[in-house]
């Protein structure tokens, strides 16, 4: 039975080692090489100190500030150690409040807006930490961020369009723009 035990343990100890450490050493490695700023977090850094990732979206409450989606992760949200939506269906009395009170401080916040409101500004993302909006959503927040800023609204209109991304191969996913990115190009702008 010993001389069955120690292939067994052997192969299990060189498998252990081999898939537990080598692999994802070499993966990491190879990440480093051909994608260090993706491997590394993404991170957006401004006079060498770090503000924020590309891909975790951060609360923005002053007016001269696009602000993004609302947040679920966590409990005052935008907290990255506690990813996810809310998961509250259509019919749910917590995520209706949750939307009208979003409606109403979206009227506070501009109000000089009239019309419907973009849903992305009213609902989470999945995640909760979605860092961008639509371009809909950035045209809608313009006037309010133009006049905290003292700006000709076509000057922020140009950012909004600079700061645009089309979809990935003219086919998947949605014109967006990145709020962390815009607002750190609208601050650079004074």
């Amino acid at each position: 039975m010993l001389s069955q035990l120690w292939p067994a343990l052997r192969i299990n100890i060189f498998l252990m080692i081999l898939l537990g450490v080598g692999y994802p050493l070499a993966v990491t490695g190879v990440s480093q090489l051909a994608f260090p700023h993706q491997a590394n977090g993404s991170l957006i850094t401004r006079n060498g100190q770090v503000v924020g990732s590309e891909l975790i979206g951060q609360n923005f409450t002053k007016p001269e500030y696009f602000q993004p989606r609302p947040s679920a992760a966590g409990n005052d949200g935008y907290d990255p150690t506690a990813s996810g939506g809310s998961n509250y269906g259509p019919t749910n009395q917590k995520l209706i409040d949750r939307v009208k009170a979003s409606v109403a401080k979206f009227h506070k916040d501009n109000p000089d807006y009239q019309g419907p409101i973009p849903a992305d500004l009213l609902t989470a993302s999945g995640s909760g930490l979605d860092p961008d909006i639509s371009p809909a959503a950035a045209e809608y927040q313009l006037a309010r961020v133009a006049r905290a800023r003292g700006l000709a609204p076509e000057r922020v209109r140009i950012h909004i369009t600079a700061h645009t991304r089309l979809r990935h191969w003219g086919i998947f996913g949605e014109p967006r723009v990145n709020v962390l990115e815009l607002n750190l190009a609208l601050d650079a702008d004074r």
